[in-house]
C-alpha cells in the first residue's frame, strides 16, 4: 500500500531535505524499513543499537499512537499517514500552545511539534 511518512523538522536534514516521504508498504514496521533504507542516516535516530524504536521517538498512523496498537506490526491502508514526532522533554508551554492553537486532535499537535521542535543535536546546542 502506499503510504505518506511525514519527517519531523529536525530529521530533514538526514532524509533529503524531504518533509514527507511516500512510501509501499503493509505495515508501519516495514514503512519504516523502507524510509530508513532510503536515508540510511535516519536509522540511527529512530532505532536503538538493538533494533527497536527508541523511546523518545513516537509514532502516530493517522491519528493513533502505534504503542497503543499493534506497534510498528501496525497494518496499513491505501493513504495512511505515518507521522514520526520526536518526545519533547520540559517543554509543558509548547504542548499547552499546541493544543490551544491547533484544535485538530492529535494529528494537529503531531502537524505543531514536526514543524516547530528543534532537537539540540541539530541545533548545534
Amino acid at each position: 500500500m502506499a503510504v505518506k511518512v511525514i519527517i519531523p523538522t529536525p530529521l530533514r536534514p538526514y532524509a533529503g531535505k524531504q518533509e514527507s516521504v511516500d512510501l509501499q508498504a503493509a505495515n508501519v514496521g516495514e514503512a519504516l524499513a523502507a524510509l530508513t533504507s532510503q536515508y540510511a542516516e535516519l536509522r540511527k535516530h529512530l532505532y536503538a543499537d538493538d533494533g527497536r524504536l527508541r523511546s523518545f521517538v513516537n509514532v502516530y498512523l493517522n491519528d493513533e499512537d502505534i504503542r497503543f496498537l499493534q506497534k510498528e506490526k501496525t497494518e496499513v491502508r491505501e493513504g495512511d499517514t505515518i507521522s514520526i514526532v520526536p518526545s519533547i522533554a520540559g517543554a509543558v508551554w509548547a504542548l499547552r500552545s499546541a493544543c490551544i492553537l491547533q484544535p485538530r486532535g492529535s494529528a494537529g499537535l503531531a502537524w505543531w511539534i514536526s514543524t516547530r521542535w528543534t532537537s539540540p543535536i541539530s541545533s548545534g546546542r
